[in-house]
Parts: structure tokens; C-alpha cells; sequence
């Protein structure tokens, strides 16, 4: 049983409306959508602080990944909003290359 106090591991990642339209696409490339959806759980899982990510110098809690191998696809913009109740993250933009 889990204790009521213990934080959960991950925080939620939620979709702009931009996001959810690309993936909604019925054009879009399979492997697009399954590293968006790759780069969500990732989020998720590390709260995101993604490895191999960068923070935006005037805006640390904006954070930009590389999607697919090596950034081959393009490039997952997201922020982290940590103060908020609960603490969540919003993918707020991909760009593909």
C-alpha cells in the first residue's frame, strides 16, 4: 500500500492545443507520433529534468529535447510549472524538421 504523503513519481505532462492537433494528424509519420509520445513519458518519468535537455537562460523552467534519435526528428519545447497544484509540465511545442 502506498503511503498518502509519499509523492508520486512523475508529474503529468499535458498537451498544448498545438501538440494535440499535430498528433491528431492523421498525416503525421508513425515515428513522429511515437517519439512524441516517447518524449511525454520521459517528461513524465524525470520530472523534467531530461537528460540531454536545455534550459532557456531567461526562462529555466522552459526546456527544450531532441526528439527521435539524436534529434533526428526535430526538437519537444516544454516547461516546467513545479508551482503549480499539483506540479505539472505542458509540451507546449514541436518542431520537426
Amino acid at each position: 500500500m502506498n503511503d498518502p504523503h509519499e509523492e508520486p513519481e512523475g508529474w503529468p505532462c499535458v498537451l498544448s492545443e498545438e501538440v494535440t492537433s499535430l498528433l491528431m494528424d492523421p498525416t503525421l509519420p508513425a515515428d513522429v507520433f511515437a517519439a512524441v509520445v516517447a518524449a511525454t513519458v520521459v517528461i513524465n518519468e524525470t520530472r523534467g529534468e531530461v537528460p540531454g535537455s536545455t534550459a532557456s537562460a531567461k526562462w529555466p523552467e522552459q526546456r527544450r529535447m531532441p526528439l527521435g534519435k539524436d534529434g533526428s526528428l526535430g526538437v519537444a519545447e516544454y516547461v516546467i510549472v513545479a508551482h503549480a497544484e499539483p506540479p505539472q509540465i505542458v509540451l507546449t511545442r514541436v518542431q520537426l524538421y
